[in-house]
C-alpha cells in the first residue's frame, strides 16, 4: 500500500523530478546565460546579470582593525562591530543589535551602488536605480549626530564568500539558499567585458534568482510554478529563485496539497480554509516533515492538524513524499547552476582538477540537512573533476561586510607598500634627461685625452673608419667570441645587386673550466675550433682575410690590434687581461704549428651590428646590443676622438656603455635591489649601467624586488620557496614571457609553480607581472637616455636642426624574443623615451643579421677595400 502511494504521487509529480541528463543541460543553459551576463554585447537583454562587485581578493589572514557593519536583506536589521585581530590566530570578535524592519517601510517611500530592483517582499519607491549609498550618507547627514565612512556596499552572498574565505583560503564561491538565493565566485578580469582592465580577478554577483526571466526554464516550470509565480509581489521576475528558495518552498507544497485534495487523492477530498490560505504551509514545514523516521510522520499530522485538516496516515506518508520532491527539485536545480560556476572556474584556472570551497549561507541549507545532503551529493556527481568543500557561513552578511571592507583596508595599505617600493624603480621625466646628461658628460670625458683614464664611459677607437658601399666583395673568415660558446664562420660577399653574402659556420662549446682557466688554455681551445672549421671546409691551406669578433672592452690603437681591459660575461681566463688579444691568438696558431691566418681586424660585437645592419641601409651609424650585457657604438668625428691623430673623417667609437656608473654617476637612480645584484655579482662595482639593462641582471633584480615583497608580507601571503631564494633562479625569459599581454594569468601562475609558488594566487600574478614591468621599463628608458645622448652628440656633431639616423640593434632581448622587441624598440617604452629626450632626431631601428659574424667579415672586406684604395 505504502509503495503504491508512493507511485502515485511520483507519477503525479513526475515533472518535478529531474534526471541527471535534465540537470547537466540545465547546468549548461546556465553557463551559457552566464557569458552573455560576461558580454558587454549581450548583458542588456541577458537574465543573469553577472554583475561586478568591485570586490578584487578574499581574505588572506592578515586583515585586522575595527570595522562597523550594516545588515539589510529581510524583514530585520543588523548593526554590528567586527574586530579583526591579526595575531596568528585570525581571531575575530563581534557585537551586534538587530533592529525590525515595519512592513509600512519597507513598502513604503525610500527617502555608488546602484540598486538593480527590489526582491524579498522590499517595495520602497524612488531607491530603484539610485545610488545606496548616496541615499544612506544622505539619511546619515539629516540625522547629524554621527558620521561613517562607508567603504564598501556589498552583497550578502559575497558576503557569505568572505566570510569562508577568511578561514579557508580556498572558498571562492559564495552561496546563499534561504529566503532567496544566490551565487557569486571570483571571476577572472579577462572574462568581464562589462569592464576595462584584464588582470587579476573580481568577484562577479550572478543574482541567478532571475534564471529564467527570459523564457529559457519555461519546459522546466509546472503549472504550480506558474500559479506561484503569478500570485507573487513580481510575476515574471526571480522565476529560479521561485523554484528553489524558502521564500515559495513551502507554497509550492501548500498548491500540490491543495490540488491533489480537489482530485480526492488526499484527506479524502476535503479543504479548510486554512489549506486555501496562501502562506499557510511555511517552509520549516517541510524540514520537519521530511524525516524518514517516525518523527517526520509524526510532524506531518501535526502541520496537518494545524490546519484543519484530518489526515489519515496514508494522507501524513503522502505529504511527506511531496516534500521530498519539492525539496530534492530545489536541491538539483542549485546543484546544476552551481557546478556551471565551478566548470567557469576550472576553466579558467585550466586545471585538470579543482580544488575549491564553497561558502554557504541561508536559513534552507543551514536548517535542512536533507536539503544540503542532496546538493552535496549532486555537485559531486556532476564534476568528479572538482575537490569541492562545502563551509557554513557563521554570520555571512553581517561578519562578511566586515571582511570585504576589512581586506579593502588591507589591500589599500599592501598598495601603497608596494607602490612605494616600485616607484623607487620608477624614472621621471626628470631623471631621464639628468642621465642623458651624465651619459653626454662622460662621453666627452671618454673622448678626451685628459680624462679619458678616468672617465667610466671609454669610448675606445675601434679604428673602423667607414661603412660598407656596397662594393665590398671576396671570401673572409670570422670569429665570434662573446659568451659561452664560439663561432668559426666563412663569408663570401658578392657586390652584385642585392648585396649578396653566403655564409657558413660551425658553433663549439667553451666549456666553464676554460672560460676560467688560463689564457693560454683559453686561446688554444679557440684555435683547436679554427683547425677544426678550416678541416670540415677543406680550406686549411688557404690565406683568407679574418675578422676577430671579440665581445670584450678592449683599447684599440690600430684596427688589428686590441688590449683586453678586462674580461665580463663570466669569463676569468688568466694572463689575458693588459695583453693584445689578437698576439695570444697568433701565438696560439704559432704553437699549433697546423696552419696560418691574415689576421685583418679586431672588432667588437656591437661594431659589427652596426656595419651589419648598414650594408642594407647607408644611414646605419649606431650599433646598439641589448642581450647578455649591453653596450652602443656609433660612427664619431675625428676632430672629437683626442686619442688618436688626424682631424678628417670619422671612425667608429665603440663606447663600452655598460661601465657606465662605475665612477657613481648612477649612484642616486640605484635601488636596494640594484645594490644586492652589484654585490652578489662576479665583478661588484663594475658595470653598473649595463646591471641595470641587460639580460643577464634583469631577471635578478625581479627576483630580489619578490623576496623583498614576500618578506614584507606584500605577496605570496609571505611565504617564500626555496626556489625564489637560489640566484638567478628568475630567468629573464621569464621576465619578457609574463609581460606579455597575450599570456593568461594560469600560464604566469605555471612559471611561479616552477619556481616553487605552488600556492601563488591570482592576485600574485597581477603583481608578479607589475613587477616585471616596472624593472622592464626603466630598463628600456635607462638604454633610451643612453641612446639620446649618442644621437643628439650626432646630431650637434654636424651642426644639424634636425638628424635623421637608423640604428642597427642585436642581443637576446632584441632578437629572439618577439615580446621583448615590442616592449624594448620602436613600437613602445625605449623609442617613446629616445623620441622625448631627442626629439629633433629621428632614428629608425633595424634588426641585425649576425652582427658578431657577418659584421666581422663586412669590417674585415671594408679594411681590405680602403687599403686597396690607398686609404688610411
Amino acid at each position: 500500500m505504502q509503495l503504491c502511494l508512493q507511485l502515485i504521487v511520483d507519477k503525479y509529480l513526475d515533472h518535478f523530478q529531474l534526471s541527471d541528463k535534465t540537470i547537466m543541460d540545465l547546468s549548461i543553459r546556465f553557463r551559457r546565460e552566464m557569458d552573455k551576463g560576461l558580454c558587454r554585447d549581450t548583458n542588456p537583454t541577458a537574465a543573469v546579470k553577472m554583475l561586478p562587485t568591485f570586490v578584487r581578493s578574499t581574505p588572506d589572514g592578515t586583515e585586522q582593525g575595527e570595522f562597523l557593519a550594516l545588515d539589510l536583506g529581510g524583514s530585520n536589521f543588523r548593526v554590528l562591530l567586527v574586530k579583526v585581530m591579526a595575531n596568528g590566530k585570525q581571531e575575530v570578535e563581534m557585537e551586534n543589535q538587530i533592529y525590525a524592519i515595519p512592513e509600512h517601510l519597507m513598502r513604503g517611500s525610500g527617502s555608488q551602488s546602484v540598486l538593480v530592483s527590489w526582491t524579498k517582499s522590499f517595495k520602497s519607491s524612488g531607491v530603484e536605480g539610485k545610488d545606496v549609498v548616496s541615499l544612506l550618507r544622505k539619511s546619515i547627514k539629516k540625522r547629524g549626530d554621527f558620521d561613517v565612512d562607508i567603504l564598501a556596499v556589498i552583497n550578502d552572498t559575497v558576503g557569505t564568500m568572505m566570510t569562508c574565505g577568511y578561514d579557508d583560503h580556498h572558498c571562492e564561491i559564495g552561496l546563499i539558499v534561504g529566503t532567496g538565493t544566490n551565487a557569486c565566485y571570483m571571476e577572472h578580469m579577462r572574462n568581464l567585458d562589462l569592464l576595462d582592465g584584464d588582470e587579476g580577478r573580481m568577484c562577479v554577483n550572478t543574482e541567478w534568482g532571475a534564471f529564467g526571466d527570459d523564457g529559457s526554464l519555461e519546459d522546466l516550470r509546472t503549472g504550480i510554478d506558474r500559479e506561484i509565480d503569478a500570485g507573487s509581489l513580481n510575476p515574471g521576475k526571480q522565476l529560479f529563485e521561485k523554484m528553489v528558495s524558502g521564500l515559495y518552498m513551502g507554497e509550492l507544497v501548500r498548491l500540490i496539497l491543495l490540488r491533489m485534495t480537489k482530485e480526492q487523492l488526499l484527506f479524502q477530498g476535503k479543504t479548510t480554509p486554512q489549506l486555501l490560505t496562501t502562506g499557510s504551509f511555511n517552509t520549516s514545514h517541510i524540514f520537519a516533515i521530511e524525516n524518514d523516521k517516525l518523527e517526520g510522520l509524526a510532524s506531518a499530522q501535526q502541520v496537518l492538524q494545524g490546519l484543519g485538516l484530518d489526515p489519515s496516515v496514508e494522507d501524513c506518508r503522502t505529504t511527506r513524499r511531496v516534500c521530498q520532491i519539492v525539496s530534492t527539485r530545489a536541491a538539483h536545480l542549485c546543484a546544476a547552476t552551481l557546478v556551471a560556476v565551478l566548470r567557469q572556474i576550472r576553466d579558467n584556472k585550466a586545471a585538470e582538477k579543482l580544488r575549491t570551497t564553497i561558502g554557504v549561507d541561508g536559513s534552507v541549507y543551514k536548517n535542512h540537512p536533507e536539503f544540503s545532503r542532496r546538493l552535496h551529493k549532486m555537485v559531486r556527481r556532476l564534476v568528479p573533476d572538482c575537490d569541492v568543500r562545502f563551509l557554513q557561513s557563521q554570520c555571512g552578511s553581517g561578519k562578511g561586510a566586515a571582511m570585504v571592507t576589512a581586506v579593502a583596508y588591507r589591500l589599500a595599505a599592501q598598495h601603497a607598500e608596494r607602490q612605494r617600493i616600485l616607484d623607487t624603480l620608477r624614472l621621471s621625466r626628470e631623471k631621464l634627461l639628468e642621465v642623458k646628461r651624465r651619459m653626454s658628460e662622460e662621453m666627452a670625458r671618454g673622448l678626451s685625452k685628459l680624462t679619458h683614464e678616468e672617465a667610466s664611459v671609454k669610448m675606445l677607437p675601434t679604428f673602423v673608419r667607414s661603412t660598407p658601399d656596397g662594393t665590398e666583395h671576396g671570401d673572409y673568415l670570422a670569429l665570434d667570441l662573446g659568451g659561452s660558446t664560439f663561432r668559426v664562420l666563412l663569408v663570401r660577399l658578392r657586390s652584385e645587386k642585392g648585396h649578396n653574402v653566403d655564409m657558413h659556420h660551425k658553433i663549439y662549446s667553451i666549456p666553464q673550466e676554460i672560460m676560467q682557466g688560463t689564457g693560454d688554455e683559453l686561446f688554444g681551445h679557440i684555435v683547436c675550433c679554427i683547425g677544426d672549421f678550416l678541416e670540415y671546409m677543406g680550406m686549411k691551406g688557404a690565406s683568407i682575410p679574418m675578422g676577430f669578433t671579440f665581445s670584450f672592452p678592449c683599447h684599440q690603437s690600430k684596427l688589428d690590434q686590441g688590449i683586453l681591459l678586462n674580461w665580463t660575461k663570466g669569463f676569468k681566463a688568466s694572463g689575458c687581461e693588459g695583453q693584445d688579444v689578437l698576439t695570444l691568438l697568433k701565438d696560439a696558431v704559432r704553437r699549433r704549428q697546423d696552419f696560418d691566418l691574415n689576421f685583418v681586424a679586431l672588432v667588437n660585437d656591437t661594431v659589427g651590428t652596426m656595419m651589419t645592419c648598414s650594408y642594407e641601409d647607408p644611414q646605419c651609424e649606431v650599433g646598439l646590443i641589448v642581450g647578455t650585457g649591453t653596450n652602443a657604438c656609433f660612427m664619431e668625428e675625428m676632430q672629437n676622438i683626442e686619442l688618436v691623430e688626424g682631424d678628417h673623417g670619422r671612425m667608429c667609437v665603440n663606447m663600452e656603455w655598460g661601465a657606465f656608473g662605475d665612477k657613481g654617476e648612477l649612484d642616486d637612480f640605484c635601488t636596494e635591489f640594484d645594490r644586492v645584484v652589484d654585490n652578489s655579482s662576479n665583478n661588484p662595482g663594475k658595470q653598473r649601467y649595463e646591471k641595470m639593462i641587460s639580460g643577464m641582471y634583469l631577471g635578478e633584480i625581479v627576483r630580489n624586488v619578490l623576496i623583498d615583497f614576500t618578506n614584507k608580507g606584500l605577496l605570496f601571503r609571505g611565504k617564500l620557496s626555496e626556489r625564489l631564494k637560489t640566484r638567478c633562479i628568475f630567468e629573464t625569459k621569464f621576465l619578457a614571457q609574463i609581460e606579455s599581454d597575450r599570456l593568461a594569468m594560469r600560464q604566469i601562475r605555471s612559471i611561479l609553480q616552477h619556481l616553487g609558488l605552488t600556492t601563488s594566487t591570482c592576485d600574485d600574478s597581477v603583481l608578479v607581472k607589475e613587477v616585471c614591468r616596472v624593472v622592464s621599463s626603466r630598463a628600456a628608458q635607462l638604454c633610451g637616455a643612453g641612446l639620446a645622448a649618442v644621437v643628439d652628440k650626432i646630431r650637434e656633431n654636424r651642426n644639424l636642426n634636425q638628424l635623421s639616423i637608423t640604428v642597427g640593434v642585436d642581443g637576446t632581448l632584441y632578437k629572439t624574443d618577439r615580446i621583448c622587441r615590442d616592449k624594448w624598440m620602436d613600437r613602445s617604452i625605449m623609442q617613446e623615451t629616445l623620441q622625448d629626450l631627442a626629439p629633433q632626431c629621428q632614428v629608425t631601428f633595424n634588426k641585425s643579421e649576425d652582427g658578431s659574424g657577418k659584421g666581422a667579415a663586412l669590417i674585415t672586406a671594408v679594411a681590405c677595400r680602403m687599403k686597396s684604395e690607398g686609404q688610411p
